[in-house]
């Protein structure tokens, strides 16, 4: 009976023992996931940090490239309005003095006509006054006809310039509200996708992190699971073989620090989750 009774302890202690080294290794596995989700999440979160730091850069870049091509332009379109403006008045300048000296030339002909036919009609003076009246009158006349030639071709000129001017500056302004347009439109497009990347980074994001969340109550779903299994199959152990009250006495005691172990693990495991949850909304 001696001998019988140290061959039932002999096996239910190596039983015990090979029990309580599954639950040794079972819970040195959950920290490693625990630590290696928890790793996994740091560099997922650093990953997009740098990402959203990037982009952050790239938009600043733009926006400065953009201001640095509009104020290209416009001067670009200041100096040719200004070579534009000299051009005109230096055309200006030069049909006023090409007038002036056409009448002066023309007056000078006329003067010197004047002059000669004076001389040879000063002995018939008297004879000849119809004859230059008639001859003054007709000279005035064609100077006056030269004249408003010359008024209307520069009325017209004048004209035709304003003209030059306005369609100039509409065909500007056309450029001007096309280009404008056009950055619109494309800062839109670029708008949208961004908003779309964001979105899918949020999804992505939420995804991963409920599938880490599911994954983590499934295990302890798993190890509830097994705990209940491991209490029927020790209460079965119990009934069939009978230890002595101290043998029950100490088994109930490790048991209950075994219990309260796996319990402090969980609740610790828990407060992580949710502290990093937490991290993660403030974050986002």
């Amino acid at each position: 009976r001696c001998f019988y009774d140290q061959k039932i302890l002999q096996k239910t202690f190596g039983e015990w023992k090979e029990w309580w080294t599954v639950c040794r290794e079972r819970k040195l596995s959950l920290r490693a996931a625990s630590h290696y989700r928890h790793l996994l999440n740091n560099l997922i979160f650093k990953a997009w940090r740098a990402y959203v730091c990037q982009q952050q850069g790239k938009r600043n870049k733009y926006y400065v490239a953009e201001s640095h091509a509009k104020k290209q332009k416009l001067l670009r379109t200041w100096q040719r309005w200004l070579v534009y403006v000299v051009v005109q008045r230096t055309k200006r300048g030069m049909q006023s003095v090409a007038l002036a000296f056409r009448e002066r030339s023309c007056l000078r002909i006329s003067w010197a006509v004047w002059r000669r036919r004076h001389h040879q009609n000063c002995t018939g003076r008297e004879m000849n006054v119809l004859a230059l009246q008639h001859w003054a009158q007709s000279l005035q006349f064609r100077a006056w006809l030269q004249w408003r030639e010359l008024y209307l071709y520069s009325q017209n000129d004048k004209q035709r310039e304003t003209r030059a001017v306005t369609h100039h500056q509409h065909w500007e302004l056309k450029r001007c509200m096309e280009a404008w347009l056009g950055y619109l439109n494309l800062h839109r497009a670029k708008k949208r996708q961004n908003e779309l990347a964001q979105e899918h980074h949020r999804n992505r994001i939420v995804r991963q992190c409920f599938s880490d969340w599911r994954l983590s109550w499934e295990c302890s779903r798993r190890m509830h699971a097994h705990q209940k299994d491991i209490e029927k199959l020790a209460a079965r152990i119990a009934l069939r073989r009978v230890f002595a009250h101290w043998k029950h006495y100490v088994l109930c005691v490790e048991e209950t620090r075994q219990h309260e172990l796996a319990e402090n693990h969980y609740k610790h495991h828990l407060l992580v989750l949710q502290k990093f949850w937490n991290r993660w909304k403030s974050r986002l």
